[in-house]
């Protein structure tokens, strides 16, 4: 048999180190399955959404390094485009393969036609199309070379007719290069550097997802300079130990208060690899100084002294041996036992266990994080889910946790565990989702299903779409259409063969969590959560405050005296 386009596709993808494939096969889509089903080596995992998919792949990537979706004509490759745009953003190199109509029918409205290069322009770094079998070897090309050396999304759009058709050989290149230079800032900015930072007394480094393999490097700095190190939600996995001398916590909306004020009392803050988005968070009058990988980013957050561009580790690496030891470690000691007194507090409020159905979801946290293994990969919703992984989800070993933290999306934590398991079988995976989140993918437990993938699902089922409530109340509005009527995901689960287990008693939140985690295969535990529990940030503006009193009053004014006992009752506690 000739070597056909689907051929040559596969041969690329594997070159590229794609072991699996992330897919729902179908008419166009169809050449490549065959070409991948006679090679033998490269995965197919069917999914039930093509949404599922582009997650899938985008946590493959972010776990290895490149990961695959693909989507048929139309409809399946423009299900893929959620999940791209947070690939994309979290800088994460995929290949999205989006099949289309033959090449005769285009520009005629024919049955499942899009334009590609319009659909996916704003949720990748670059799309190519293919509409000759030459085109379509340096298109491939290109694509694989730009998802590696951007860190994103490459979309490549492949007509069926194409996919079908004779290689033909080209004079460009046919192998792909992933680079990775020293990369750090000239030796005038170096120097620049080195005086900012030995000058300076009370300094903070505030860490983001891109001093990933970098924290040894920046402890040592930490440690010259006495600084706190705080951190955005994607760099905490990497700082957040509870023997840490420097970590003071995470700055934000899901933050602390010594986060927050390590970064707002310092005489100098160092932004590292992070494009932190929340401005109102960060200082206006303090010298900041910005490092990033990707100098575009410099000063798009923040009103930036200083920015450099460079590999975190690189960087540091270079520096270190020119920072003098500082000796004046009070700035650090203050944030330490500020840090102390925020974790005693939420210690304290997790060890609440909550009433029947009405389970306290910051000591179910605590549950997971204690009795997880030290090489786990959490996974977690958008929403209040969030808030509770952010408190209480530590640092240890070897762990991961990710989400949907740049875009933002409901429902990302399934399929993320998809790609998590099929990726890393032999580490534990953990989806934590909000019953909100899982309802939107429900269908996606079968792809858990087909192949026993064993993730453990805990679902915080608060019957609600929590974080938007609260948005609603603390913006003055009543919370409105945010109830959920739910099915016993439970059962559910068993019916799809997955391990389900239902959890309304607080006392035996202990036993059912370590039963879940020991339990060898998939699982999935439906906890009843209480609805009430409000995620207060660090600091509180009085607009917020305003809001939420304004709210109140329109509850009262509606009756709604119960709702506002719970309310009040609640914020009381976070707070006090």
């Amino acid at each position: 048999m000739a070597k056909n386009v689907s051929d040559h596709l596969v041969e690329m993808l594997k070159n590229a180190g794609i072991k699996r494939v992330y897919a729902i096969t179908g008419d166009s889509l169809n050449p490549v399955n065959d070409a991948i089903r006679r090679d033998g080596t490269i995965e197919w995992i069917h999914v039930r959404h093509e949404e599922t998919a582009a997650y899938a792949a985008s946590m493959d990537a972010e776990l290895n390094g490149i990961g695959c979706c693909m989507g048929s004509s139309g409809p399946g490759h423009v299900h893929l485009v959620n999940g791209l745009y947070d690939a994309n953003r979290a800088g994460n190199p995929v290949i999205a393969i989006a099949s289309t109509c033959t090449t005769d029918r285009f520009g005629t409205e024919y049955f499942q036609e899009t334009n590609p290069e319009f659909l996916f322009k704003d949720c990748s770094k670059k799309v190519f199309m293919a509409n000759t079998p030459q085109q379509f070897s340096t298109m491939i090309q290109r694509a694989i070379q730009t998802a590696f050396n951007e860190k994103g999304v490459a979309v490549l759009g492949l007509p069926g007719d194409i996919a079908s058709a004779d290689y033909e050989e080209v004079t460009t290149g046919f192998k792909n290069f992933n680079t990775n230079p020293i990369f750090r800032p000239s030796e005038s900015e170096m120097s620049t550097l080195i005086e900012l930072l030995n000058s300076n007394k009370k300094i903070t480094l505030f860490c983001g997802h891109g001093c990933k393999g970098a924290v040894k490097e920046v402890e040592e700095l930490a440690e010259k300079i006495k600084s706190p190190i705080a951190y955005s939600f994607r760099g905490k996995i990497f700082f957040d130990r509870e023997d840490s001398p420097y970590a003071v916590g995470m700055n934000g909306l899901l933050g602390n208060k010594a986060g927050y004020d390590a970064c707002n009392e310092t005489e100098l803050l160092v932004l590292l690899g992070t494009d932190f988005p929340y401005s109102e968070f960060l200082p206006e009058k303090t010298t900041i100084i910005q490092i990033d990988k990707k100098p575009e980013r410099i000063g798009r957050r923040a009103h930036v002294d200083y920015g450099f561009a460079g590999d975190i580790k690189n960087t540091i690496s270079a520096l270190l041996p020119y920072i003098n030891e500082h000796e004046d470690d009070s700035f650090l000691i203050k944030m330490k036992e500020i840090y102390r007194d925020d974790e005693k507090k939420f210690s304290d409020y997790s060890a609440k266990k909550g009433t029947a159905s009405k389970i306290n979801p910051e000591y179910i946290a605590t549950l997971i994080d204690h009795y997880s293994s030290d090489n786990a990969i959490y996974t977690v919703d958008t929403g209040m889910t969030a808030v509770w992984a952010a408190r209480f989800i530590r640092a240890k070993g070897n762990r991961y946790l990710t989400g949907s933290f740049n875009h933002g999306s409901m429902a990302n934590a399934l399929p993320m565990a998809i790609g998590a398991s099929a990726s890393q079988p032999k580490r534990q995976v953990i989806a934590m989702s909000g019953d909100g989140g899982l309802s939107m993918l429900l269908g996606d437990l079968a792809v858990i299903m087909q192949y026993q993938y064993p993730v453990k699902i805990f679902v915080f089922n608060n019957h609600s779409l929590g974080m938007v409530k609260l948005e609603m109340e603390v913006a003055g509005y009543v919370d409105w259409q945010t109830d959920m009527v739910n099915p016993p995901f439970e059962k559910i689960a068993e019916l799809m063969n997955i391990k389900g287990l239902e959890l309304k008693d607080p006392e035996m939140a202990e036993s059912v969590i370590k039963e879940a985690l020991e339990y060898n295969g998939p699982v999935l535990v439906n906890i009843y959560t209480d609805p009430d529990t409000l995620a207060m940030p660090p600091h509180i503006t009085l607009e917020q405050m305003k809001g939420f009193a304004t709210s109140i009053v329109k509850k009262i004014g509606m009756g709604k005296f119960e709702e506002v006992k719970n309310s009040v009752k609640a914020g009381f506690n976070q707070i006090s």
